[in-house]
Parts: C-alpha cells; sequence; structure tokens
C-alpha cells in the first residue's frame, strides 16, 4: 500500500486501475450501444396496419405473400404467443460422415389480439413440411387450416378468419441443415481424451431461434416452452430446464433413440432457449437449492479444470440474489465449456454457454490473469439471469441497457469471490445525493446523445464548461443535434481533501468553490477515482500546480487519478486539445511511480507497438530512450528482482500478470542492458533444460529477445518447441512471434518461406507470421519482398486477402509510399516530443 496524505478519499493499491474498468465497461456499453440503436428515438410497437374495408389486415403485404401480410421487418401484434411445444430431432450419431440435418415440430399457443386472416411468424432458412392452424380453443373440430406458400417466410394463409380474444394452436414441422458455422443450432468437433468427437450446441442472440424453429423471434414476445430433445443414446440432452422423463423410440429404420423430456419452462425470449448434446461429463455442486453443474470435456473434468468455475459460481449466485433481493427463480443452472464456441459466452437462461477457456482454470495459468478473467466472464454471464432474462429489453434497441448492467454486476461479483483482485472501490462517501433533475432527464442526457463530454475548469474563474469530446483534427467531424450538454456529477478534490459532489448541467456553469488562492499548493481535481464517465481538460494554471505536486508527493494523488490525468493529457493531445508538451510534463515525476498499470499507460501511449520499429528510424529514439529509461529504472529492478529471485511472489500481483510485460518489453526495446542479459539469460536456462518454464509473466518478451540475441541456434530451438506436441495454443503464438524477431536476415527468409509450406503450418498462419515479420527492425522489407515474389502462390491462395495486404504494406510500412497526411502528422508529433526531450531529458 501506497502512503496516503491529505484527508480525501483514497482506492487501495490493487483497485486502482480497474476502477477505471469498471467504468468504462459499463459506460461505454451504455453510450456506444446508445448511439449505435438511437434509443432517444423512441421505441413504439409497430403500428396497426390499416384496415381493408372487411376488417381484415391491409398493408402492402410480403412479395410473394397472400394479401394482408405486412411487408415491415416487425411482427404485427395481431397474434401473441403464450406456450411452445417443440421438439427437436438432430440426426446424428457419434462418427457420422456429414451433411447433417435436424427435423422437429412446434406447436405455438397463441392470443388473438385482433381479427386477422394471416399469421406471420418468423422462419429463416428452414423447409416447413407441414402447417396447421387449430382452434378456437379449448372447443375442438372448429379448425382453420392453412399452409406456407415460401420457405423463407412463415405465413400461414388461412381460410378463415382468427377472432380477437381467441386462442389458437399454430402447428408447424420443419427442417433444417446442422452446419458448423457456431451460429443457430450448430455441430461443432473436438478431440476429448485422444478421441475425436463431436458435439451440437446453439447459439441464438440475437435472431438465430428463427434458423432453428419457426417462432416469434422478438424479445418482448416471451412464452413458456415445454422443449423435448431426440438424439442418440450415446449422448446426453440438456436445455433450459431440468430433464424429467427419458425414453426410447426407434426411427424408420428400426435404429434406436433417446428421448429427453424437459421440464416446463419460465416465460422467456426465444434468443435464450439453449441446446446442447454431448457426450460430457460434469462436476456439481447445490447452492440454495440450485443445483449448478458445469460440463465440459472429460480430460478436462479428470483433471480439476473446471473446479474453480465450480467454486465461485454458487457464491456469485448467492451474492447476486442477496444484492438484488430476488431469488433465481430456475432450478437448476448448467455452465457448458464448449471447445469451439464465436460467441465467448451466452446467457441461455439455465444453460450458459462458453468458450471452454472461459471456464478452464489450468495449473499453468498461476501466473496469468485467467481466475481474474474466469471470474468476471462467469459473473457477468450470472448477471444476465437477471439483466436480460428475467427482465427483458423490448427490442434490440435497448441492449445497451442489459449489456451496461450486466457489465457492472461482472466486477461486483468477481470481487466479491475473489477480494484480493478489488476490481471495484472505497464508494461516494455521501449518505444522500440530491438530483438536480428527474432521473429520466440525467439519463437521457447521456443515452440520447452519441458520445461523452469533455469538461474544461478554469480555476482562477471558478468555471467548467463542456462540450462533446471530439477529434478536432478532423474537419469532418459534426456534433450531435442534442445541443452537446450533459447532466455530469462531478466528484472532486481540493489540496487532497474530498469535497461534496456537484452536478454540471448546462453547457458553462461558475462554482465559486472551484476559485483558487495564488498559492501553488492550491489545487483542484476533478473525476476522483475516475467515478464519472468524461474527460477533463484543466487550464494552464492548474496542471502546472498539478505537475509540481506530481514531482514531490506523487502519492497525494490517488492512484486512480493519477492514471486518469495521464489518459486524460494523452487522449487530449491526440485529438487536439492540448500540445503533446502539456502531457509530456506530467511525466516528468514517473521516477516515482510504482504503480504498474500507471506505467502501462504512459508506455502505451509513448511507445505504441505497431510504431516500435519506425520510431527505431527517427532522431527521437536516443532521446526517447534516455528520457524513459532513466524514470524506468526503479520499477524495472523492483519487479526484476522478483523474476530472478522470486517470482512466486507476484502469484496475487494482478497488475504484474497483466501489465508487466509491457514494461520489460519497453526496457529491452530502448536497450536496457540488465534487460537484454535477463532476457537471454532465462532463455539459455530453457534451452538447456526444456521441462524449466519461463516466468509467464514476461515469457513473450524473453522468447523474442532469446531468439533476437542469439544465432540459428535459438532460432531452431524455438521452431523445435514450437512443434512439439505439448505446446499450447498461447505457446505456439508467442513462439510464432518470437521467431520473427530474429536479427539475421536469412533467418527471416527462411522463416517466410516455411510459412507457405502446408506440411509446415496451416494455411492461416502465412498471414500471421508475415504481419510478425512486418513489424520487426529489419522485417519490413523483407516481408514485401516476400510478399511481391510470392504474390501468384498467396493470390491464388488467399483470393482477395493478398490486396488488403498489399494496402496495409503500401500504405503503413514503406516510408516512400506512405500518404502525405499520416507522414505529416507522424513527424508533426515526433518534432514536438524531440524537442521536449531535448530540453527535459
Amino acid at each position: 500500500m501506497g502512503a496516503r496524505g491529505g484527508s480525501g478519499l483514497y482506492v487501495g493499491r490493487r483497485a486502482a486501475a480497474l476502477v477505471a474498468a469498471v467504468l468504462l465497461a459499463l459506460l461505454a456499453a451504455l453510450l456506444a450501444l446508445a448511439a449505435l440503436y438511437g434509443r432517444c428515438r423512441g421505441e413504439e410497437a409497430p403500428p396497426a396496419p390499416p384496415k381493408s374495408p372487411d376488417g381484415a389486415a391491409g398493408g402492402a403485404g410480403v412479395p410473394g405473400g397472400p394479401p394482408g401480410v405486412p411487408s415491415w421487418r416487425r411482427l404485427p401484434r395481431h397474434l401473441l404467443p403464450l406456450h411452445y411445444d417443440l421438439e427437436l430431432w438432430p440426426r446424428v450419431r457419434p462418427g457420422q460422415a456429414g451433411p447433417f440435418s435436424f427435423v422437429g415440430q412446434v406447436n405455438i399457443t397463441v392470443r388473438c389480439r385482433q381479427d386477422t386472416r394471416a399469421a406471420v411468424l418468423h422462419s429463416a432458412g428452414l423447409r416447413i413440411r407441414g402447417a396447421a392452424v387449430r382452434g378456437p380453443l379449448p372447443e375442438p373440430g372448429d379448425a382453420v387450416w392453412g399452409s406456407l406458400p415460401n420457405p423463407g417466410v412463415a405465413v400461414l394463409e388461412l381460410r378463415g378468419r382468427l377472432q380477437a380474444g381467441r386462442r389458437y394452436v399454430l402447428q408447424l414441422g420443419f427442417q433444417g441443415r446442422l452446419e458448423e458455422d457456431l451460429d443457430g443450432l450448430f455441430l461443432t468437433r473436438y478431440t476429448d481424451q485422444g478421441r475425436s468427437s463431436m458435439l451440437i450446441a446453439s447459439q441464438l442472440e440475437p435472431t438465430y431461434a428463427r434458423t432453428v424453429y419457426p417462432c416469434f423471434d422478438e424479445p418482448a414476445m416471451k412464452a413458456t416452452f415445454n422443449i423435448r430433445i431426440i438424439h442418440d443414446p450415446s449422448y446426453v440432452a440438456l436445455s433450459n430446464m431440468p430433464a424429467i422423463d427419458t425414453s426410447e423410440m426407434k426411427d424408420e429404420n428400426g435404429s434406436l433413440w433417446t428421448v429427453t423430456t424437459f421440464k416446463t419452462s419460465l416465460k422467456m425470449s426465444t434468443y435464450i432457449t439453449a441446446f446442447v448434446i454431448c457426450d460430457f461429463d460434469y462436476v456439481t455442486r447445490t447452492e440454495r437449492g440450485n443445483e449448478i453443474r458445469i460440463w465440459a470435456r472429460k480430460e478436462a473434468i479428470k483433471n480439476g479444470y473446471v473446479d474453480y468455475a465450480l467454486n465461485i459460481t454458487g457464491p456469485i449466485f448467492s451474492f447476486l440474489e442477496d444484492l438484488l433481493n430476488i431469488s433465481y427463480p430456475l432450478p437448476k443452472t448448467d455452465l457448458v465449456a464448449l471447445p469451439d464456441f464465436g460467441a465467448g459466452a451466452m446467457e441461455n437462461w439455465g444453460l450458459m454457454t462458453f468458450q471452454e477457456s472461459s471456464l478452464m482454470y489450468l495449473p499453468s495459468d498461476k501466473f496469468t490473469s485467467r481466475k481474474a478473467m474466469i471470474a468476471i466472464i462467469v459473473s457477468h454471464e450470472l448477471g444476465h439471469q437477471w439483466f436480460g432474462n428475467l427482465v427483458t429489453m423490448k427490442w434490440w434497441n435497448d441492449l445497451w441497457l442489459n449489456e451496461g448492467l450486466a457489465s457492472y454486476f461482472e466486477y461486483l461479483g468477481a470481487t466479491f469471490v475473489e477480494p484480493r483482485l478489488s476490481l471495484v472501490s472505497a464508494s461516494n462517501a455521501q449518505d444522500e445525493v440530491h438530483l438536480p433533475a428527474s432521473v429520466k432527464k440525467i439519463m437521457d442526457s447521456w443515452t440520447c446523445q452519441n458520445g461523452f463530454p469533455v469538461l474544461t475548469l478554469n480555476i482562477t474563474t471558478g468555471t467548467i464548461s463542456q462540450e462533446q469530446f471530439l477529434n478536432k483534427k478532423n474537419e469532418n467531424t459534426s456534433t450531435d443535434s442534442y445541443n452537446n450538454t450533459w447532466i455530469v456529477p462531478i466528484s472532486w478534490m481540493r489540496n487532497g481533501s474530498s469535497q461534496p459532489l456537484i452536478w454540471l448541467d448546462k453547457s458553462s456553469k461558475f462554482f465559486p468553490e472551484m476559485q483558487v488562492s495564488e498559492s501553488e499548493y492550491d489545487w483542484i481535481l476533478l473525476n476522483v477515482n475516475l467515478s464519472g464517465y468524461y474527460r477533463v481538460n484543466y487550464d494552464q494554471l492548474n496542471l502546472k500546480r498539478l505537475v509540481h505536486l506530481l514531482e514531490n508527493d506523487p502519492k497525494a494523488i490517488p492512484a486512480v487519478s493519477r492514471f486518469q490525468l495521464l489518459d486524460d493529457v494523452f487522449a487530449l493531445t491526440q485529438f487536439g486539445y492540448i500540445q503533446i508538451e502539456t502531457a509530456l510534463e506530467l511525466t516528468k515525476y514517473l521516477a516515482r511511480e510504482d504503480e504498474l498499470f500507471i506505467w502501462n499507460v504512459v508506455l502505451l501511449n509513448l511507445v505504441p507497438e505497431n510504431l516500435e520499429s519506425t520510431l527505431k528510424n527517427y532522431e527521437v529514439y536516443p532521446l526517447l530512450k534516455k528520457y524513459l529509461l532513466k524514470r524506468m529504472l526503479p520499477i524495472y529492478h523492483y519487479y526484476a528482482g522478483f523474476i530472478r529471485q522470486n517470482v512466486d511472489a507476484l502469484e496475487h500481483d494482478y497488475f504484474a500478470k497483466v501489465y508487466l510485460e509491457k514494461l520489460f518489453a519497453t526496457a529491452c526495446w530502448l536497450g536496457l542492458q540488465d534487460c537484454l542479459d535477463l532476457s537471454y539469460e532465462l532463455y539459455t536456462k530453457w534451452m538447456d533444460n526444456p521441462q524449466y518454464k519461463i516466468p509467464f509473466l514476461i515469457r513473450r518478451t524473453v522468447s523474442c529477445y532469446g531468439v533476437a540475441l542469439g544465432s540459428d541456434k535459438e532460432w531452431n530451438f524455438a521452431w523445435e518447441m514450437y512443434n512439439h506436441t505439448d505446446s499450447t495454443k498461447e505457446d505456439k503464438d508467442i513462439l510464432l512471434s518470437a521467431m520473427s524477431c530474429a536479427k539475421e536476415s536469412w533467418l527471416l527468409h527462411r522463416y517466410l518461406q516455411y510459412g507457405l509450406s502446408d506440411t509446415l503450418f496451416s494455411s492461416n498462419c502465412t498471414s500471421i507470421i508475415i504481419s510478425y515479420v512486418v513489424t520487426k527492425d529489419i522485417g519490413h522489407r523483407i516481408a514485401w519482398d516476400f510478399v511481391t515474389e510470392n504474390w501468384p502462390l498467396l493470390n491464388e491462395r488467399y483470393g482477395k486477402q493478398p490486396a488488403l495486404v498489399s494496402l496495409y504494406f503500401s500504405f503503413l510500412l514503406l516510408p516512400s509510399s506512405c500518404c502525405l497526411s499520416c507522414k505529416i502528422q507522424v513527424q508533426i508529433f515526433l518534432s514536438e516530443i524531440t524537442f521536449f526531450w531535448r530540453v527535459h531529458g
């Protein structure tokens, strides 16, 4: 813990950077998605279509469909789904060769809300095998029959009129293709215990339910479900609710199948219905009557890879129940670790699906941030069981709220089970907050316009003004039509003491308490601990005082606020609000900065990865080297000591797991001899004993510089380890990058030639190898020559992709052909920081 000064509210050392992450995850989701979907235009129910003289629904009609079928993208509200009886039968056997298909039957009970001659619902890519409408219910015999004229649009053409207030059943048989594309109902292949296997799973958000069964595929059109799955007896079938019965049936050829029937669901949207058919094993525990099972490959279950996820899922459930004061309404929860899953994770009610890396914690993950990632992802999906599943948006333009709340609560849940992470902060100490307007008006100011504000403080006049944060270098930037005024809560401190929350609800406002004295020790800090979603632009007087404070007592400013100060000034520089010299003034204190996450934001801005080779070609490099190394040495030697003597002590240092690699990579890139020596020392130790594990915290840097400082011997060892059967996917990626670090051009030529070989690499590795080589000091010209020499082969293999490669090279890599405006901007930027470092280096 760092020293604390003053009487202000501070956040602990481990809390630091991820307080920012909490707000950025929540509010970026809120604002970006709000902008995307344009919520403020208002979401209205689809208008009722005009009526024809006989009272039937009118409208332009679906092309090729019967009269009276509306052509809008939204479903008409004539029919309201109440209940689905759904049967799915994927016709798949273990070891079977494709193509694969599935068949099914759905009976949808609907309530008619307005007389109509057409039943319109969603269906995509399905072949309808028979359709009918029966009703009105419960009286039998008075049936209205229909048919589907078009397999792409489920329109039931009725012989009679459905009457308002009555119930009907839409009966649809269907058939579809089972693809390996990870959307809808899909098949995927994997290896378990050395044996090739396959499974079936679903991903229906946002609009893929209609590719699995005909339905009313809009989030607001909730209904209950009875689901039945027919599957091979060697598989287990899972769905949203617990299985209540299994039986057997024979197909037309006399082959035996298992029928699994599930309990009736609660009312839910179609996009969170879910199906998994697999031969996984599971681990289980019960939490407050909720049976929790985590399913995964048998090998993963046997080795305990999902035990950590199981141990945290129940406690997070209980935490959210207590926090929200709403019990989880389902009797069971399944979490399934899929070997291949495009969505990453999906919150299906009672049957959540995950990319297996999001649930598995391996012994080799000891020095990674894997535990934090698992806790955050699991907590996010559990949050959706309330935000999204229990309470659902009417339409997709309010998805921002669903995701925003889950993104916020993910940090609360993760911190509850992993307090060492300290992902959230010590909140506002005020017992009562007085709002300047209604909650709706405050929220509308944020969700009804694009972007977010930058606040400018003048401590001489005590005035705070706001405007939309835009790129002032872009002449084509246009402002929003909402007057660019947000209602902004401002947390602030003066001279280290926290002050009462204030609100900025105008474009400019005078705050007498913001006027300061002539003393250089009288300073103001806005947005303490990054508690608000806005940038802050200080006037030169306050900036000068903050620079003085940082150079004399940096811990007087909370760690997260130091991060915010630096992040803001670099962003303001990039967008043309201030000059680069102003930002660099705030970095002069860095020799006294001991927080890795703060160093990370500095290094990301001063040494961006895609410009490392470019910067070395300018005279700024020696100045940058002198300026940064002088300030980096204390924090570098602190962590290098742990690497050499007691790396296990960093096991619970979350920031070291996330940010130490960038610090070491920059130190080596700047030529710090101790960093180069340490890298080669560890790499040589690995060569002498391949069972030795380079500390994961800096494995990528050590591997790169181990190859760079060696010859073909070191390169060949990396190649051997890449081809080792025990190498993980992450190991292979690190080694692919490391082999591009060679300093001898013939090794890079050979490496690129290897990349063309179908026997040495999979085809998608060629572009990866090129992209790694091209970012290295001597690699960009070698890679360019390689692409031009092998153009016919690359064009044959990748089709149009080489055109993109060509554009990438000519635009970014070759100084002679770089676009003029890019060259000018780079040169102006470099000349400005060159001047600064000559003066202050």
